[in-house]
C-alpha cells in the first residue's frame, strides 16, 4: 500500500488543511457534531484531502461507505450498490463517495439523481474540474458545494513530520533545508509530498549496505539523516512519477497560455502536445481556448470565439486521441490570431465602478415604462434608439470603459 494511503488520519482532529470547513466553526465540524449528513460535492486540487475527509465523515456517523472513481465506474457499478442496498434492507446512511466526478458524463450523472434525491445514498462527490461546468443543474443543486484549497506551508510540513514519526521511518531524518525544499516542490498538494518520502524509503533501501548490513532500514542501528542535495538527486530520479494534475499540470497551462498570448505557435503546439500525451483532459485545454478567445483576442479577431467554441464541440463529439487534431487546429488559429485585450479591461473596469458605487439610479429615459403612471413619472421619455447621449448613470457622466488598441 502506497504510503499517501497508509497514513490518512482516522478522525478530523488528526486532519490537516481546510480549516475553514473542519475548524471550530467549520460546516463539516459542525455537521458531524449533529450526526447529520447530506450530498456533497468537494471541490478543489488534487492532494488536499477530499478522500480522506469523505471518509472520516463516513466513519464519524456510522455510515456504509462505498468508494469509486468516476475513471472506471459506470452505471453498473453504481447500479450494484443501490441494489446491494435494497436488497438487504440497510438500516443506516449510505455514502457513496465518487472520485473525480466530472469524469461521469449527462447520463451516468442522471442516473445518480433519483437516488440522491431520494435520500437512497448521500452522494460525497470529488472533483479538481469547476462543478458548475462538470456537474449537472439538478445534481449540483441537491448538494452543498464546499472549496478545498491547496495545503500551506504550515499544513504540508504538519504531514511530512508526522509521517516522520511512524514507526516505519524511524531511523530516517530530514534535515530542516530538505523538508523546506519538498514543502517548496509539492506546490500544496500533500500526496506529492508523501509520494516522495515514500520514493525517499525505497531509493534507501535499494542503495546496496555497507559492510553488509541488511538491507532493512528498521535494522540498521545508524539513523540516516537526508540532506537537501540528496534529496534534489531523489526527486530528479526516473523513478519519480509525476501527477499531470498537480504542479506539472498548472505549470504546464500557464505556460500554454502565455504561448499563445505571445502568438508562439510553435512553443503552444509543443505545450499542448505536452498536456495531452500526460493524459490531460481536452474538454479542460478547450475551454481554456474559449476563455482565451475573448480575454486575449477580443475585438481584434472576434470569430476566434466561434472557432474556439467549435474545438470545444468537436472535443465533446469526437472524444480522444482524434481530437487532439481540432486542438492543434485551434491553437493554431487562436496563436496566429491579432491580439486585443480591451473588451476584457473594459469589463473588470466597468464592474470595479458597479462594486465600489453600487446600484446608481438608471437614467429616466432608458426605464422601461409598461404602466400608464411609470410613463407619467417620465420613465423612457425623451428615450432615443440610436443617439449618441451619454447613457451611464450622472455619476459616471463621461466614463470611458473600452479603449481599444
Amino acid at each position: 500500500m502506497l504510503l499517501a494511503d497508509s497514513s490518512r488520519p482516522l478522525n478530523l482532529n488528526d486532519f490537516v488543511g481546510q480549516k475553514h470547513l473542519v475548524g471550530p466553526d467549520g460546516p463539516i465540524r459542525k455537521m458531524l457534531a449533529a450526526k447529520q449528513i447530506f450530498p456533497m460535492i468537494f471541490w478543489g486540487p488534487p492532494g488536499t484531502g477530499k478522500t480522506t475527509l469523505a471518509r472520516i465523515i463516513a466513519k464519524s456517523v456510522g455510515a456504509d461507505y462505498h468508494e469509486l472513481s468516476a475513471v472506471s465506474a459506470g452505471k453498473a457499478d453504481i447500479r450494484e450498490i443501490i441494489n446491494r442496498i435494497t436488497g438487504h434492507q440497510v438500516n443506516r446512511v449510505t455514502v457513496l463517495f465518487l472520485d473525480e466526478i466530472h469524469r461521469f458524463n449527462k447520463a451516468q450523472q442522471d442516473f445518480l439523481l433519483p437516488y440522491v434525491e431520494n435520500g437512497t445514498i448521500t452522494l460525497i462527490g470529488a472533483t479538481t474540474e469547476n462543478p458548475s461546468f462538470e456537474v449537472i443543474s439538478p445534481l449540483l443543486s441537491r448538494c452543498r458545494t464546499y472549496v478545498f484549497y491547496s495545503l500551506t506551508e504550515e499544513d504540508l510540513k504538519k504531514v511530512i513530520n508526522r509521517v516522520l514519526a511512524m514507526k516505519q521511518f524511524s531511523n530516517l531524518t530530514i534535515d530542516q533545508e530538505a523538508i523546506s525544499l519538498l514543502v517548496s516542490y509539492s506546490n500544496g498538494d500533500g500526496r506529492t509530498a508523501l509520494n516522495v518520502i515514500d520514493l525517499m524509503q525505497r531509493v534507501i533501501l535499494s542503495d546496496p549496505p555497507a559492510g553488509g548490513e541488511s538491507k532493512d532500514l528498521a535494522k540498521r542501528s545508524k539513523k540516516i539523516q537526508i540532506t537537501k542535495d540528496q534529496l534534489v538527486s531523489i526527486i530528479q530520479d526516473k523513478r519519480l512519477r509525476y501527477d499531470t494534475t498537480g504542479e506539472e499540470h498548472y505549470n504546464t497551462i500557464s505556460a500554454f497560455i502565455k504561448s499563445m498570448r505571445a502568438s508562439n505557435v510553435d512553443s503552444a503546439l509543443y505545450y499542448l502536445a505536452r498536456m495531452v500525451e500526460a493524459g490531460e483532459d481536452p474538454l479542460f485545454i478547450a475551454r481554456r481556448m474559449v476563455i482565451f478567445a475573448s480575454e486575449d483576442i477580443g475585438m481584434a479577431q472576434p470569430t476566434a470565439l466561434v472557432v474556439a467554441n467549435e474545438v470545444f464541440r468537436a472535443c465533446e463529439t469526437i472524444g480522444i486521441p482524434e481530437c487532439a487534431i481540432n486542438l492543434a487546429h485551434g491553437v493554431t488559429y487562436l496563436a496566429l490570431a491579432k491580439k486585443d485585450r480591451a473588451a476584457y479591461n473594459a469589463y473588470f473596469s466597468a464592474l470595479a465602478d458597479v462594486k465600489q458605487l453600487g446600484n446608481l439610479p438608471i437614467p429616466l429615459n432608458l426605464r422601461n415604462a409598461p404602466t400608464k403612471l411609470m410613463k407619467e413619472l417620465g420613465y423612457g421619455k425623451g428615450y432615443e434608439k440610436y443617439t449618441k447621449e451619454d447613457l451611464l448613470p450622472d455619476k459616471l457622466k463621461g466614463k470611458k470603459y473600452y479603449n481599444p488598441n
